[in-house]
């Protein structure tokens, strides 16, 4: 499992931008949105804006620079309104700008543009985001983040200590895979059932913190786990001359978040008594879908890891539609559409003859 909450986390306050009554409610409550509308898309910009600073100067694993990239994008249905109270408050705190797309008339090629842009955005480690019949004739908006971090470590393993070694699964098997080795003074700490190690990257803005379970206590742990004995365990961290071994390892994930956001306790987004009428004129929209994708790959130099979340927004309902059967004599035309020119004229009095 991999995935990025901060990703989940600006995709779903961009949507909650358009929420209101129930729906706005049950979302603030489900995603701990604490702050009211007008403070809390100020304050995901400051954040945006402070990470944006992050990295001057620092080394990334492929030797080509530091990057933290964290880009938003809405995508809206070609002659769709949407209110501009909502474009502009995206577009001023999100830095996400209206793109037109017909997903009526071009479906498929409507999906495939923007996959191409989480991947272009994720230097290609996030690739088909939005998987095939997810968009359909009756989606009007999809809104967009992708999140790309490359960074050396600050201090790099040596590549001639790698050796294999065996890596002890959850289910009482054995592995073996390319183990890392290094000594050096890492921020440490330990307590009930655990150890913790902070590893910092090429100037010291930013780590990845690994916590390790003692052995046959880690379903018990991760199951208790929650943001203050985080918090807890990273204030604890002091510096300490650690004899380090972890594994190599590369994988990505991908899920769909409709069902657990529901059991989170924001179902009527989901649901044909949404209220979005904070993005049109008409509460017509509801969250069909939200999926999400996430890439690591950790070695000797550093980390690269990739993000991207979708939610798509469909209407509540069938648009009004007008039935023609054409079982009686009726007269046809061909046509140049642009220039209006009539090819050919025609009347069909028995279509059986």
């Amino acid at each position: 499992l991999f995935y990025s909450p901060y990703s989940i986390s600006l995709a779903l306050a961009m949507t909650y931008g358009g929420a209101r009554g129930e729906t706005e409610e049950q979302m603030a409550n489900a995603l701990r949105f604490s702050l009211p509308q007008n403070q809390l898309h100020p304050a995901f910009n400051a954040l945006v804006l402070e990470l944006d600073s992050r990295g001057e100067g620092a080394e990334g694993k492929d030797d080509e620079g530091f990057r933290l990239n964290i880009v938003n994008a809405i995508w809206g249905q070609r002659d769709y309104e949407f209110l501009n109270d909502f474009l502009d408050l995206l577009a001023v705190n999100y830095g996400a700008g209206l793109r037109v797309l017909d997903f009526i008339g071009a479906t498929e090629e409507s999906r495939v543009t923007i996959n191409d842009w989480v991947s272009d955005q994720t230097e290609g480690r996030i690739e088909d985001l939005i998987p095939a019949g997810l968009i359909s004739p009756l989606t009007r908006l999809v809104l967009t983040n992708a999140i790309y971090f490359n960074a050396a470590w600050e201090y790099p393993f040596e590549e001639d200590m790698t050796e294999d070694g065996v890596f002890y699964r959850l289910d009482g098997g054995e592995v073996t895979v390319p183990m890392m080795r290094q000594t050096e003074s890492f921020g440490y700490a330990e307590g009930d059932g655990y150890q913790a190690v902070e590893l910092p990257y090429d100037g010291g803005e930013l780590s990845m913190v690994i916590l390790l379970p003692v052995s046959g206590r880690f379903e018990t742990f991760e199951e208790t786990l929650d943001a203050a004995q985080v918090d807890g365990i990273i204030g604890s961290l002091e510096n300490r001359q650690v004899s380090l071994t972890m594994p190599k390892f590369e994988f990505d994930s991908s899920f769909s978040l409709r069902d657990t956001l529901s059991a989170m306790g924001m179902p009527v987004a989901f649901s044909m008594s949404a209220d979005f009428s904070g993005m049109t004129v008409n509460p017509e929209l509801f969250i069909a879908e939200v999926v999400h994708k996430a890439f690591v790959s950790v070695d000797e130099a550093g980390t690269e890891a990739a993000a991207a979340t979708a939610v798509v927004m469909e209407l509540t309902a069938m648009p009004d539609t007008v039935e023609v059967s054409i079982d009686r004599p009726f007269i046809f035309l061909i046509r140049d559409i642009e220039t209006g020119a009539i090819l050919f004229v025609g009347r069909t009095l028995d279509p059986g003859a």
